[in-house]
């Protein structure tokens, strides 16, 4: 008995139908029909009635299709671990990431993948929260590191809390402090304060902007438009001051001051397309950013 054999059997069983089943599986209906005898005359049995225009099973034919249905099942699970293994050793995974991630907590998670993983080529992504929504519900991503909840009209992905970090805002130290005595800040505090801000679509820009405005003000600019790196840039330079999550500000350089309020946080999620199953490397690199105890931020 063999598995093609198998194969072509279910496809009858399925469509009734000799030449159907030989198109579904994509082979010559005589091939398909001499393999189907082969079988019969293995098991001993006929499997089918065969009438003109009307193909039935018989009782030996009912008795194997759920028999041979589980072979098939078996099998293509089988091919498919095997093809999810071979994945770990060679391939390619694209994770999504905001520049402020990638500034911080993604070369020390792509580090520990690499390392248990050498042959997997890493192609990384590196765009504000919302637009990696989009890039990974359109299927161009296989992870992304993305700030949660989601907004109601965000596609549906799968999604696991992995961390929430603190968010501040940084000075240049040669700049008067944003406040006097070391004391933390209030939302309050930035009002009519030139903020360096973000590029539209930033998650950062949106937060800062919703905290200002549940405040009751509108924040000023003195410049806007920049990436992670390049507010940083503005900060230094003295024109204005930014706020920034706490991993990025404690390698900056700049003068970090605290918010008063346990609100100004924001939260990291992994996240994948809801309705696939991401590939076995993109499942591994969500394991280690869950579980490595190396990864363990304050507050997670």
């Amino acid at each position: 008995m063999q598995f093609q054999q198998l194969r072509y059997f279910a496809a009858v069983a399925d469509t009734r139908h000799f030449t159907r089943a030989a198109e579904r599986e994509h082979v010559a209906q005589p091939s398909l029909s001499q393999q189907i005898k082969a079988l019969e005359r293995e098991l001993g049995a006929d499997l089918f009635h065969r009438a003109r225009g009307h193909i039935t099973l018989t009782d030996a034919g009912r008795t194997l299709l759920p028999l041979a249905r589980r072979i098939i099942a078996d099998t293509e699970t089988a091919r498919r671990e095997v093809q999810e293994v071979a994945q770990l050793r060679r391939g390619r995974l694209r994770l999504g990431a905001p520049p402020s991630l990638c500034a911080s907590l993604v070369p020390d998670v792509l580090s520990v993948f690499h390392a248990a993983y050498p042959g997997v080529e890493l192609v990384v992504h590196e765009d504000g929260s919302q637009d990696l929504v989009r890039v990974l519900a359109d299927g161009e991503l296989d992870l992304a590191l993305i700030i949660t909840p989601l907004p109601e009209q965000a596609p549906a992905l799968a999604t696991a809390e992995l961390l929430r970090e603190e968010l501040v805002v940084v000075s240049a130290p040669d700049r008067p402090a944003p406040v006097a005595g070391g004391r933390r800040m209030r939302v309050e505090d930035l009002q009519n304060r030139p903020l360096a801000m973000f590029r539209r679509g930033y998650d950062l820009r949106e937060f800062t902007m919703a905290a200002c405005r549940a405040a009751g003000f509108e924040p000023v600019f003195t410049v806007e438009g920049g990436e992670m790196d390049a507010v940083l840039g503005f900060v230094r330079a003295g024109l204005g001051v930014a706020v920034v999550p706490s991993m990025v500000a404690e390698r900056s350089g700049l003068r970090v001051t605290r918010f008063a309020s346990p609100d100004m946080h924001r939260v990291i999620s992994v996240a994948h397309r809801g309705d696939v199953s991401p590939p076995r490397a993109a499942r591994e690199l969500r394991r280690i950013l869950l579980t490595h105890p190396g990864l363990e931020m304050p507050g997670r």
